[in-house]
Parts: structure tokens; sequence; C-alpha cells
């Protein structure tokens, strides 16, 4: 791979990471799906509290968004960091004081990590306690 098609890519991953970022921070989080993701996108969870581990494509993770919505009591806040970019890999962190039904009130925090591929996000794990 060239130094051109290495910044070319550094540079796509870059834009998609940012928007994820912006739209997040909104907490539009169907936009960023819609717009963002690749049809067969793979999302990975490490517990199956929320429903399975693995989902795919934008319908699975639609779902699994619509879990969440449905679980969500309140949000306080919605603390969303700024993307470390390395080639067509970036990672974000998140920072939430939330109530969950029947759960209580609670901080969730996590870390991300996304996989870009033709200007889609093609996969995200995601990592917490």
């Amino acid at each position: 791979m060239t130094t051109e098609e290495v910044a070319s890519r550094t540079e796509t991953t870059a834009e998609v990471a940012n928007r994820l970022v912006d739209l997040c921070r909104m907490e539009e989080y169907e936009t960023a799906t819609r717009e963002l993701y690749a049809d067969d996108c793979v999302s990975n969870e490490p517990t199956d509290e929320m429903g399975p581990k693995v989902v795919s494509g934008i319908g699975g993770i639609l779902g699994k968004l619509n879990r969440f919505k449905e679980a969500l009591e309140e949000r306080r806040s919605n603390i969303v960091s700024n993307p470390v970019i390395a080639g067509n890999f970036f990672s974000v962190s998140f920072d939430m004081d939330v109530t969950m039904k029947g759960m209580g009130r609670q901080r969730m925090t996590e870390i991300a990590v996304y996989e870009v591929k033709d200007g889609k996000i093609a996969s995200e794990h995601f990592f917490y306690n």
C-alpha cells in the first residue's frame, strides 16, 4: 500500500469517526447507524444482558438500539470522547449516567473500537465491565 493510499484511508476513517462522534453526542444513534454503517456490519458486546452478544446487519444493530432505548428510564449525561484513529480503525469512549428500568441509576462506561471499510463502519466491538 502506498503512502497516498494509507493517507486516503485514514482521512476516510477520520471523516466517519468524526461524524459518528457528532451524532452520538446529539444522541442520534439511529441516524448514525443508518448513515454510517455497512449493510452487513457486525456488532459485538461482551455480555448478553441486553440481547445477543453478536448481531449482524443494520436491522440487528437497530434492534439492539431499540432494546437499550426501551430499557432506559432516564439519561442524565452522555459524554463521548474524541476519536482515536489508526489506519482504518478508530476508538471512542462513552460515559453515561443513566437509570435503567428495574436496575436503578448507574454509570455506564465503555470503549468501542470500529473498523471502516469502503467508507462505512464494517464492525464495532464494545468493551466494558
